[in-house]
């Protein structure tokens, strides 16, 4: 296992297409709902326990050898919104282009053949995470970071937000974000006897509305 590999895998320069996205916060800026680094704290926050969770939790299971197919119908019933699901199909085909050309593996091409248009984000965050030889742990904390520093990069081109203060923001979270990984994990390690039911379920109900309405605009920065 290569730490380094888990550097290349989080850099936001890392060809996955995530810089397009960002993670509901043009929605919950033209809502009012982030207007500062605080209220960009609070919506950080939410996130994690939510959307983050499940993600990492997803990407965790993947890691150990959970069944791709299983993984990805666990995503898709854990997203409501038409609009996060297709995102987060696309985010997932872009990433799985970059993993196939950094870390070229017979299960990764496996996947690309068995979704065609896009397995969701963080199962081939997962598949990613293990052909690049990382453990469940790296794969869960790079789900749970990718969760709150796509809205904080977003917020600092929405608002201006000084970027130091946007980085403070994820400096502040960082506990947290060791504690949602670590019980990412622990559900992930029950899917071998338990099934994919015993993968998290958090709901965010406001980032599902903000998507949909996100996806009606005739003008928007990003794409969700």
């Amino acid at each position: 296992m290569s730490r380094a590999a888990l550097l290349v895998l989080a850099d936001g320069r890392f060809p996955a297409g995530g810089h397009a996205h960002s993670g509901g916060a043009e929605a919950a800026v033209r809502a009012g709902r982030i207007t500062d680094a605080p209220s960009l704290e609070e919506f950080c926050r939410g996130r994690l326990h939510t959307s983050g969770l499940v993600a990492a939790a997803l990407a965790a299971a993947a890691v150990l050898g959970a069944d791709p197919g299983e993984l990805d119908a666990a995503a898709d019933a854990r997203t409501p919104s038409p609009a996060l699901r297709a995102a987060a199909r696309r985010l997932g085909r872009q990433l799985l282009r970059a993993a196939r050309v950094t870390w070229p593996s017979a299960e990764l091409d496996a996947v690309a053949r068995q979704f065609p248009k896009g397995a969701h984000q963080p199962v081939v965050l997962g598949l990613a995470a293990r052909a690049a030889g990382l453990t469940p742990e790296d794969a869960a904390h790079c789900a749970v970071y990718e969760s709150v520093s796509g809205p904080a990069t977003a917020t600092v081109r929405l608002l201006s937000l000084d970027p130091f203060d946007a980085t403070g923001v994820l400096a502040r979270l960082a506990p947290e974000l060791d504690r949602v990984a670590d019980s990412a994990v622990e559900a992930a390690r029950r899917v071998a006897d338990e099934g994919v039911d015993a993968l998290p379920a958090a709901s965010a109900p406001l980032l599902e509305v903000g998507a949909q309405w996100h996806a009606g605009w005739p003008v928007r920065l990003f794409a969700s």
